[in-house]
């Protein structure tokens, strides 16, 4: 089967997107508030900055929606509501414009297209982030994406818009992240040792790593098959990452590893030993008091009742 060849047209590429965590917040309140334990997702308005191809998205705030389960097609957005919510807005700070809309997906859906549609009578080239409020594995939860339009080479079809993924990244000003520490604070369980917390992270970090190793090896079996075209970009970034390992069958590097693992192991044996020894001084010293309370005890002159006349 021939793959037709295709050309994207866009007017202005955007390379980057930023979110703040007032937005991650404010989007996980409107969840929470709306569409909890439910099927249904929610849907708002990004406000910040774009520049050079990289959008700052500073501040959020819900709009009512409502879709057909059934019928993707069908489907209702309160641009009314939007419009008054983003005059007020306007008022508060005028350097925060539209920069596009939010969705709580966790995926991308049919009618995805068409709302994002709407947003182009207020910005010319609107992002789409979709929030996972409920993240089963490490990681960013967003995913960004901007239209494009979609020409065939042969045109012997018309030319229709589609998703772009555009990097994301999470980005806080420091006032953010003052606040975002005061709550890590509060949430964090105090009764968690520091090593078990350390290791939780890590063993998180392995199931994502192994998780996106899968997502990878899914691709390239697809590849392989036939089913998915050949992507030269996807490609160059995993050869990238392949000659970024390192090469582990180098002696000294062997050497280098084995001497740090003995090092930290030393380290805990010694802990371990250091605080038996205080363990045990610690009895000793608690079993010494609990004798001599005893004697004390026993040299106290015991009182003998007088006898009856």
């Amino acid at each position: 089967m021939d793959v037709i060849k295709t050309q994207q047209v866009s007017a202005r590429s955007i390379e980057k997107v930023i979110v703040h965590p007032l937005v991650l917040l404010s989007i996980v309140d409107h969840y929470n508030r709306v569409a909890r334990d439910t099927k249904k997702r929610v849907v708002g308005v990004l406000l910040g900055s774009s520049f050079r191809g990289t959008v700052d998205v500073t501040n959020s705030y819900a709009v009512p929606f409502e879709e057909d389960d059934k019928d993707p097609s069908i489907w209702f957005l309160d641009h009314n509501y939007h419009e008054a919510m983003f005059s007020m807005f306007r008022r508060i700070n005028a350097k925060e414009h539209v920069v596009g809309w939010y969705s709580t997906g966790p995926k991308l859906r049919e009618n995805d297209l068409n709302v994002h549609g709407l947003f182009n009578d207020y910005v010319p080239n609107p992002v789409l982030v979709i929030i996972d409020v409920q993240p089963k594995e490490m990681g960013i939860p967003t995913k960004a994406y901007y239209a494009v339009e979609e020409v065939k080479e042969n045109a012997t079809q018309k030319s229709q818009k589609v998703f772009v993924h555009v990097p994301s990244e999470i980005a806080a000003h420091e006032v953010e992240e003052i606040g975002v520490e005061h709550l890590l604070r509060d949430v964090k369980d105090t009764t968690i040792s520091t090593l078990a917390t350390e290791v939780t992270g890590k063993l998180a970090a392995l199931k994502g790593l192994d998780a996106r190793l899968q997502e990878i090896r899914g691709y390239l079996d697809l590849v392989i098959d036939g089913k998915l075209p050949l992507n030269h970009e996807i490609l160059c970034h995993l050869q990238d990452v392949f000659n970024l390992l390192p090469n582990l069958n180098v002696t000294e590097l062997i050497k280098a590893f084995a001497v740090k693992t003995n090092d930290m192991m030393l380290v805990i044996y010694l802990s371990s030993l250091i605080r038996s020894v205080i363990a045990l001084h610690n009895l000793i010293n608690n079993k010494m008091l609990n004798k001599e309370h005893e004697k004390v005890e026993d040299s106290k002159p015991v009182a003998v009742p007088a006898a009856a006349s």
